[in-house]
């Protein structure tokens, strides 16, 4: 999770600042942006579980024979 964590908020910093290094940022600059991309990991997670769930449930109503089989 942290490298996921320091690519995102690389990626973020580079969005914003173009014309700096992340490497010669001082680091809580880079900590506020790991914070950053913390928060929006977690936050796809989220939406990614929220998702899934729509999925099961679309395809249980689609298909009800399926889920009974699940059972």
């Amino acid at each position: 999770m942290d490298y996921q964590v320091e690519l995102v908020a690389r990626a973020f910093y580079e969005a914003e600042h173009e014309d700096f290094s992340w490497d010669g940022e001082a680091e809580l600059v880079r900590d506020e942006f790991r914070e950053y991309a913390r928060n929006a990991i977690g936050l796809l997670h989220e939406d990614i579980g929220v998702l899934l769930l729509a999925l099961q449930r679309a395809v249980a109503e689609e298909h009800p024979e399926r889920s009974r089989a699940a059972a």
